[in-house]
């Protein structure tokens, strides 16, 4: 299941299993499990039953923050050490427990649609499918950008799971605080490069932004949709992490 469209009012039981959550605040928080994603928050809201099923999620996890900020800082500290010759500096963000945080719903379709949309402005020749793409990763214009041995216009966007609220312009693989290998990257570059694309296509303004936002799109929508409504997602939690100094991170 992949979400349900904005402004539905579900009035059964949702078994939330594969869906594809942003979020935005201190590793201790999110790690600690103190936070709501927008499916929980408006299970809450509307006293509807909900399960959230993680797959990186452990019966025993730890859940103290009092025991997790340690292992964060430690990480963050290691990370530090491992990226330090192509860091300007040490890597520092807001690691409170009672950090604000912020999330939103993209979904795993309208994800891979803005990642097409990307890859079609980026590689310049083939002509983007109107209609959503299941099987996004044979794309050819994903192949094209992703597989070459050059830099790409919009390293940051894709298939990055966790970005740090530093200013660098590479993307790592490495493990999280938990040990799961995903690529990592920069919040700052990733805003840089999300605006690149919107003067590139779009150019639309912040009310245009909002609006898209507040829309959303239905599964199966056609792929512009879909990536203009996770466009609008990703830019603004990515400049909530820039502001607050606060990872941000894919979550599933």
């Amino acid at each position: 299941m992949a979400g349900f469209a904005r402004g539905s009012k579900p009035t059964y039981a949702i078994l939330w299993t594969v869906g594809l959550d942003i979020y935005v605040g201190s590793l201790t928080r999110y790690h600690a499990g103190d936070w709501e994603s927008i499916a929980q928050q408006v299970a809450r809201e509307t006293g509807v039953p909900l399960r959230v099923i993680r797959q990186h999620d452990s019966s025993d996890a730890i859940r103290d923050p009092d025991q997790i900020r340690p292992t964060v800082l430690a990480w963050r500290d290691s990370l530090s050490a491992a990226l330090a010759e192509h860091l300007g500096s040490n890597l520092e963000w807001d690691e409170r427990q009672d950090a604000p945080y912020f999330t939103d719903k993209p979904a795993w379709d309208c994800y891979s649609d803005l990642m097409l949309w990307a890859a079609y402005d980026e590689q310049g020749q083939l002509r983007p499918p109107v209609e959503h793409v299941e099987n996004w990763s044979e794309d050819p214009a994903y192949r094209l950008v992703t597989r070459a041995k050059k830099k790409t216009r919009y390293t940051q966007l894709y298939d990055v799971a966790l970005w740090l609220p530093c200013d660098f312009a590479f993307v790592s693989k490495a493990q999280d605080v938990a040990g799961t290998e995903m690529f990592l990257g920069s919040s700052v570059a990733l805003l840089r490069q999300l605006q690149e694309l919107n003067a590139r296509t779009w150019r639309a303004a912040p009310a245009i932004l909002h609006q898209w936002r507040r829309d959303g799109a239905d599964h199966g929508s056609p792929l512009e949709v879909g990536a203009r409504f996770a466009f609008a997602v990703f830019s603004a939690l990515a400049a909530e992490a820039t502001k607050y100094r606060l990872p941000m991170r894919l979550d599933w």
